[in-house]
């Protein structure tokens, strides 16, 4: 009889509304391969849980399709997230350890760019360290992370829920601001450190409905403040225009590479060296009031943009619960030191559709995918025709979703 080994999976970085789908993907991809799989561990707060045995059986957790199903609807992370850097051999020795002691062979780490530099980190290990793995563990990074930056893959799992919010919150910041004669500026910060993607998806409103954001600043262009209030002046100025919306990203920087909002910044930073990132909006609307005069307000979407599960991406929810169950063939394959991937192709018919292939995990760890200028207007205020066709696709469909005494019902593990 062939032994069978065990699986286990895990959830780091920031969470998203899509995150969970991926991980009911994983489960039920891990669940179909009950000759290879026995069981399936959910390590409870990524890898730092894992270190501490903080590990849940979820093979009797998830015994009928309606737990996975809600659970696909259900955001942030339900195992538990962390934000941890593997830097010394002696965690990696813990969690070798670990693997053979609960007879893993099946290791998938769902998240972002720290998330693969885990993977990547642990691939090495294992393969400059064979002894330590007798059981030829493979581990496979599935992407996760709304800021789209993940290179090698053609967009990430949840990006495509937090743009439609995004999109839509615009949409109501629009009705909002339409109602009033006086004359007034509405900034919108929303999240990005290094890549704008989530600030480009604010084009969506005026691209679907008309209107939408006057002005969107990504953090590839520098960002230049008198350049900013002209540009907010020249809007203002347009006859019967009452109010100006501003899209900028929390990671805007000067052409020194300074964040703008550098000033109102705690300076803390995480473990992984980024700097927390806080007050763009409200500086620009202190800027604004200051040099202009009119009235101003700012609107941080803050965590909204990545737990709004209500607004979630039908196309997202489907493909990161698919991009979670094909991790699970790859890894039965024998494959490791890969991370999931999608490629944009087309159907029958001509219309978007995804492949969902696999990719070197070193290939993508540590890098940054930029919004590319292809993208990006030539006065750095915008996005152009480009950029809306390949967002517009990702935000298609609305998710049917349980509701109990009128709110969403979620799943918590």
């Amino acid at each position: 009889m062939i032994k069978r080994y065990n699986a286990v999976v895990g959830q780091s970085g920031g969470p998203t509304s899509a995150i969970n789908a991926t991980l009911a993907g994983v489960i039920a991809g891990c669940l179909s391969k009950r000759d290879e799989i026995g069981k399936v561990y959910g390590m409870r707060n990524g890898i730092e849980g894992f270190m501490r045995e903080m590990l849940v059986e979820l093979n009797e957790r998830f015994e009928t399709p309606a737990e996975l199903e809600l659970l696909k609807n259900t955001p942030a992370s339900a195992l538990g997230s962390c934000r941890i850097k593997l830097k010394d051999d002696e965690q990696f020795e813990i969690i070798f350890k670990l693997i053979e002691k609960y007879d893993i062979k099946y290791f998938f780490y769902i998240g972002g760019n720290d998330s693969m530099d885990a993977v990547a980190k642990l691939e090495k290990y294992r393969s400059q360290h064979p002894e330590a793995n007798p059981i030829d563990t493979k581990f496979i990074g599935v992407p996760k992370t709304i800021d789209n930056d993940l290179c090698v893959t053609d967009h990430t799992p949840g990006f495509g829920s937090a743009a439609k919010y995004i999109a839509s919150s615009l949409e109501e910041v629009v009705r909002d601001c339409a109602v009033y004669l006086q004359k007034a500026v509405t900034i919108v910060e929303i999240m990005g450190r290094d890549a704008g993607w989530l600030t480009a998806s604010a084009a969506l409103t005026k691209e679907i409905c008309g209107e939408g954001a006057d002005l969107i600043y990504l953090p590839e262009k520098p960002f230049d403040t008198e350049k900013f209030l002209s540009d907010v002046m020249n809007k203002l100025n347009i006859p019967g225009k009452n109010f100006v919306i501003v899209a900028v990203s929390e990671g805007i920087k000067d052409k020194n590479g300074e964040y703008v909002a550098k000033a109102a910044m705690s300076g803390v930073m995480d473990n992984f060296g980024h700097v927390y990132l806080s007050g763009t909006g409200k500086y620009l609307e202190n800027l604004v009031r200051d040099e202009i005069g009119c009235k101003c307000r700012s609107v941080e979407l803050n965590i909204l943009q990545r737990c709004a599960s209500h607004m979630a991406s039908q196309t997202d929810i489907n493909e990161s619960y698919i991009i979670g169950f094909a991790a699970a063939e790859t890894a039965v394959q024998g494959k490791s030191g890969r991370m999931m991937a999608f490629e944009r192709v087309t159907d029958n018919d001509g219309k978007y559709a995804v492949k969902v292939t696999d990719v070197d995990v070193f290939k993508v760890a540590n890098q940054v995918k930029s919004v590319p200028d292809e993208y990006i207007t030539e006065d750095g205020k915008s996005v152009t025709k480009k950029c809306i066709d390949y967002l517009l696709p990702l935000i298609q469909g609305e998710q049917q979703l349980k509701f109990y005494n009128g709110i969403p019902l979620h799943f918590v593990l």
